[in-house]
């Protein structure tokens, strides 16, 4: 099971340059529960560090900020009074309320600090997903409990059945976050939405809202990410052109992808830092060498920023084919050009390059293997 918790709004883009960008006014009115007396609350940037944009004082439990925000709209922080901190989707024009406790853990009960916000569909939303994140956290933490212990018992039956339960969970989820993405329209928290959603699993839905917001609201600068994202992994979707990379190898000369052209080429992005990638490794190794000498060729994108370490696990794993990077870690040119979010990432391509498959391993990458190198060159 994977861990459902991600990073508050992470699919937004952070601190959007609101320079030469119309602004509208919108104001934050709310009452703190809890509050000591002479704290502040304060409007931060979505940013890390985050940054303070303006400040109020509590006053009888209540306070009021007024700021401005960019067009297309972006994503602050609300921190009450240096410990709970909210996340408040803004787009302008909105009178938002809060009522918060004022403390991020109560010391009696153990409870998270509880805050409402009403106001804005943006916030409204952004409240249901939030419940949804927090119920399937939840049961999440149950059946981890419930795994240790078929895992101690080696009940795999137990084990399997916890596993239906936590994708039938999951797809429940996803089900009812499509189910409201229409009515969000192209406001910030569909995009917010879509942390709930594998892009690999549903592009459909990531396309659709992409399309939308071409045509409704074009300019909306946090859009301008998914629909670039969008893009991106139609050029590299199988039946597609690969894109050429144009890397340097570990003694520093340029490899064109396209200089394989003529085998049938496994492009594999990787680093030294990654486990599964390393793990998969004597797995490529083997195909490699069964499928070497029949037109099979290997071109090893990594990830990694220090060049010791790459070059080091190239060695330490046997990798004897072709290695290329830019050392810019998540940066790597190849990678966002490829749309890659996670490694190990592979994309198999054709004698002419084409995609012919993506994320093949282990067994499936040798069957297809069999299958295309049939009878070899």
């Amino acid at each position: 099971m994977k861990n459902v918790v991600f990073t508050i709004l992470s699919l937004l883009a952070a601190g959007v340059a609101a320079q030469a960008q119309a602004t509208k006014p919108f104001t934050v009115i709310g009452k703190v529960k809890n509050a000591a007396p002479g704290s502040y609350v304060y409007l931060e940037a979505n940013t890390q560090p985050t940054r303070k944009l303006d400040s109020a004082k509590v006053a009888a439990n209540a306070f009021t900020l007024k700021g401005n925000v960019a067009d297309g709209g972006e994503v602050f922080v609300l921190n009450v009074g240096g410990g709970q901190k909210l996340a408040l989707l803004v787009e302008g024009g909105e009178t938002l309320n809060v009522t918060a406790d004022g403390f991020r853990m109560d010391a009696k009960t153990g409870q998270t600090g509880k805050a409402t916000i009403t106001g804005s569909k943006n916030m409204e939303y952004y409240e249901k997903l939030m419940t949804l994140r927090t119920d399937m956290e939840t049961k999440v933490q149950n059946w981890n409990k419930q795994m240790a212990a078929a895992t101690e018992k080696k009940d795999n039956k137990k084990a399997a059945q916890i596993e239906q339960e936590y994708q039938a969970a999951e797809q429940d989820v996803v089900t009812k976050v499509k189910a409201m993405l229409p009515e969000m329209g192209t406001s910030l928290v569909s995009l917010f939405a879509l942390n709930f959603i594998n892009i690999e699993n549903d592009f459909a839905t990531y396309d659709a809202l992409a399309t939308r917001f071409e045509k409704e609201n074009p300019n909306s600068p946090h859009a301008k990410s998914l629909i670039g994202r969008v893009a991106r992994i139609k050029g590299v979707a199988v039946g597609a052109q690969a894109p050429e990379i144009a890397l340097t190898d570990t003694t520093g000369n340029p490899v064109p992808l396209s200089s394989l052209r003529g085998k049938y080429v496994l492009i594999d992005f990787w680093a030294s830092w990654c486990g599964p990638c390393r793990a998969e490794n004597p797995n490529v190794v083997r195909m490699y060498n069964k499928f070497k000498d029949k037109g099979f060729a290997i071109y090893s994108v990594s990830l990694d920023q220090a060049k010791a370490n790459w070059t080091k696990a190239i060695r330490n794993d046997n990798l004897t084919w072709t290695h290329v990077s830019d050392l810019k870690f998540w940066q790597s040119a190849a990678a966002q050009q490829y749309g890659v979010q996670a490694i190990p990432a592979t994309f198999l391509l054709d004698k002419e390059g084409k995609i012919i498959a993506k994320n093949l391993r282990g067994e499936a990458l040798e069957q297809k293997l069999e299958e295309v190198l049939k009878g070899g060159q």
